[in-house]
């Protein structure tokens, strides 16, 4: 436990130090924006192009994985969906807050903070499947969440441009275009030219640190911008789907997919698992806010997830035996 806690603590304890400096205005409110998007627009794409083209394609792309978390994810979900329409977190929610904190429910935080404290835990093998997690939250997750949360007033819009609109924001993202670029450079073996493979490792580099920090910042920004106060009943029950539920079915997954004659590599189920036991994402709450839903609720079940996951997720990763890589 103690090697354990050297990895992960520092990784939380940055997030604290963004949320600080927000509350005591050490980091100006104006300044967050351009924190997260240095991080998603720079240093995460150069941070995912080093570890695709690291890997091996057929660990970024591994079907089983894919469905197993597809499929966890899905029910997650629903699940949390199903809680918040029938009132069992408190109060009956409209579409809108449902599919949000469904959302939060199953997207964990992968890039800014799963992929890194992954990597430092288990190595650079871990990096193929939370690439697997990312591109799975990425297209499919996140784009049912946001049809969900469209049922409420927009019925009158067709299909097809629902989903033309649901795949703008992925298509938009660097993060799967930076995995891809990595896997083409892995397939073809290519290499960079020594400059430029100089500038995104030192980019990629930065990834880890701004992102923590920004985690932080955002979640302060987002709760001095909640619309009202929300009740632990509203906010614990699904931060408990995201950290224990959440891990707890995925493992089951993979005992039952090893029942059927498919079993995953124990490797890729326990980086699968644990990758469901991160908190959840922390831009969950802009994207909450941009669309109208109540980012209060949404900011305060992040927050309280990424508090209690520095007991669980360590807690879970010292069960599977995690030897940390890096000090």
């Amino acid at each position: 436990m103690p090697a354990l806690l050297a990895v992960t603590l520092p990784f939380f304890a940055l997030v604290l130090c963004g949320w600080l400096a927000g509350r005591f205005r050490v980091l100006p409110e104006a300044a967050i924006p351009g924190l997260n998007a240095f991080v998603l627009f720079f240093a995460l794409p150069c941070m995912l192009f080093r570890f695709g083209a690291a890997s091996p394609v057929a660990a970024v792309f591994n079907p089983r994985a894919l469905a197993l978390y597809t499929a966890c994810g899905l029910l997650i979900v629903a699940l949390a969906a199903g809680m918040s329409r029938r009132g069992w977190v408190g109060r009956r929610l409209g579409w809108q807050d449902a599919a949000f904190g469904a959302f939060v429910a199953a997207f964990p935080n992968t890039g800014f903070m799963g992929m890194p404290l992954m990597v430092a835990l288990l190595g650079p093998a871990a990096a193929a499947p939370m690439m697997v997690t990312l591109l799975a939250d990425m297209f499919i997750i996140s784009g049912v969440c946001l049809a969900l949360a469209q049922m409420q007033g927009s019925g009158h819009l067709p299909w097809a441009r629902r989903l033309r609109a649901l795949m703008a924001g992925p298509l938009k993202n660097p993060q799967p275009w930076a995995i891809a670029l990595g896997a083409l450079f892995s397939v073809m073996g290519w290499a960079l030219p020594a400059p430029a493979a100089r500038i995104v490792e030192l980019l990629g580099g930065a990834a880890t640190p701004v992102a923590l920090f920004t985690i932080g910042a955002v979640l302060w920004r987002s709760g001095l911008h909640a619309q009202r106060r929300t009740p632990p009943a509203e906010v614990l029950p699904i931060a408990a789907l995201k950290l224990f539920v959440h891990p707890a079915l995925m493992f089951a997954g993979g005992l039952a997919l090893a029942a059927a004659g498919w079993p995953l590599e124990a490797f890729t189920l326990m980086v699968l698992t644990l990758a469901a036991a991160l908190p959840s994402a922390s831009n969950a709450s802009l994207l909450a806010e941009r669309h109208g839903a109540d980012n209060g609720r949404v900011a305060r079940i992040i927050l309280a997830s990424t508090v209690l996951a520095f007991a669980s997720f360590t807690g879970l990763a010292a069960l599977f035996g995690v030897e940390p890589v890096a000090p």
